[in-house]
C-alpha cells in the first residue's frame, strides 16, 4: 500500500506508529523469505573455491555454471523432471476439470440429494481410511507402479471443490435463466457461459493442484518401485537426505574436486526443482486473488 504525503500528515500519531510497525513487520518477513532462495541461488552459481571455503554470505563469489552443467548432464535428472512435469500437466488438467465437473453441478439448487453428497464430500476432510487400505486400493486396482497412480488417487480435492462450489452460487441466475430460454441446455450452459467467466477460479485451481502435483514425493515412494517413474523430488531426496550423488557426479574422476561439488550440485538441483513452479506463479497472479475472494464467500 502506498500512502500519498497529504494521507501521511492526516494520520494521528497512533495510526502512524501502527502502519510504522507494520511496514518493519513487512519488511522482516521479506528478508527472512528472501535470504534462503538469494543464499542457495548464489552457493549455485559461486566457484568450487568459494564454495568449499564458505566464502558465499549473498552474493555469488567466482561466477560459475559448472554444478548446472552436471546437473542437466545427468540422465537421471533429465528423467526425473520429465517424469515430474509430466505429473503435473496431465494431473492438474485432470483434476481441474474433474473439480469444476463436480463443483457446478453441486452448486445448482435443482440437483436432487444436493445436501448429501455434500455431507459426504465434507466427512472425507476429516476422516480417511489409513495408509494400508489406500495401498491396497491403489494395488487392487491395478495402477500400483504406474504413473496413474500418481494421478488419480488423488485426482480431486474436496476443499477445492468446495471453493469452486461456491465461486458458482455467485453466477448470475438472469444469464443462466436467459440462455435457457434461448433453447441451451445445461450442457451448453456449462461449456459456453459458466467456463468463459469462471477463468479467476480455474487458474487458482490450476495452480493449487500444480503446486501440490510438483511438491509431491510420498505417493511415489509408497506406490511407485520402478526408479525411472520417480518425480523430480524423490531425487531430491535421495540427494540432499540420503547424499546419494553418485549419478551427478559420474563424469567427475578427481576424488578432491568430486567432495568440493558435492555440495554445490545439491544447491543447484534446488534451483532447478524450485524455481519452474516458481515462474507459474507471475501468469496466474491475476487471476489468484480475485478467483479466491470470490469462491470463499458465502452469500
Amino acid at each position: 500500500m502506498i500512502i500519498s504525503q497529504g494521507k501521511w500528515r492526516q494520520q494521528s500519531g497512533g495510526d502512524k506508529l501502527l502502519l510504522f510497525i507494520v511496514y518493519m513487520m513487512m519488511a522482516l518477513a521479506v528478508v527472512v523469505t528472501l535470504y534462503p532462495f538469494i543464499y542457495v541461488t548464489s552457493m549455485s552459481l559461486s566457484s568450487l573455491e568459494a564454495v568449499a571455503s564458505q566464502k558465499v554470505k549473498l552474493l555469488p563469489v567466482g561466477f560459475s555454471l559448472l554444478s548446472y552443467k552436471l546437473v542437466f548432464s545427468n540422465p537421471d535428472v533429465l528423467r526425473s523432471f520429465y517424469n515430474t512435469l509430466w505429473y503435473t500437466v496431465v494431473g492438474s488438467s485432470l483434476s481441474v476439470a474433474a473439480t469444476i465437473l463436480g463443483a457446478y453441478p453441486l452448486s445448482r439448487k435443482e440437483l436432487i440429494w444436493r445436501k448429501p453428497f455434500m455431507l459426504i464430500i465434507i466427512i472425507t476432510m476429516y476422516f480417511g481410511g489409513g495408509l494400508i487400505p489406500h495401498f491396497l486400493l491403489v494395488k487392487n486396482l491395478g495402477l500400483l507402479d504406474t504413473r496413474w497412480a500418481i494421478v488419480l488417487p488423488p485426482l480431486v480435492s474436496a476443499f477445492n471443490l468446495i471453493v469452486c462450489k461456491t465461486f458458482f452460487q455467485q453466477t448470475n441466475e438472469n444469464v443462466i435463466e436467459s440462455a435457457k430460454i434461448d433453447g441451451c441446455n445445461d450442457f451448453v450452459i456449462f461449456l459456453r457461459i459458466i467456463i468463459p467467466i469462471s477463468m479467476p477460479i480455474i487458474a487458482v485451481m490450476a495452480l493449487f493442484y500444480a503446486v501440490g502435483h510438483w511438491n509431491s514425493y510420498f505417493s511415489a515412494l509408497i506406490f511407485l518401485r520402478d526408479s525411472k517413474l520417480y518425480p523430480l523430488q524423490i531425487y531430491l531426496l535421495n540427494t540432499i537426505v540420503q547424499n546419494n550423488d553418485s549419478s551427478a557426479l559420474a563424469t567427475v574422476e578427481n576424488m578432491a574436486e568430486r567432495a568440493m561439488m558435492s555440495m554445490q550440485i545439491k544447491y543447484a538441483l534446488i534451483m532447478v526443482t524450485t524455481l519452474p513452479i516458481l515462474f507459474i506463479y507471475p501468469f496466474a497472479q491475476k487471476y489468484f486473488v480475485k478467483g479466491v475472494m470470490l469462491g470463499s464467500v458465502k452469500e
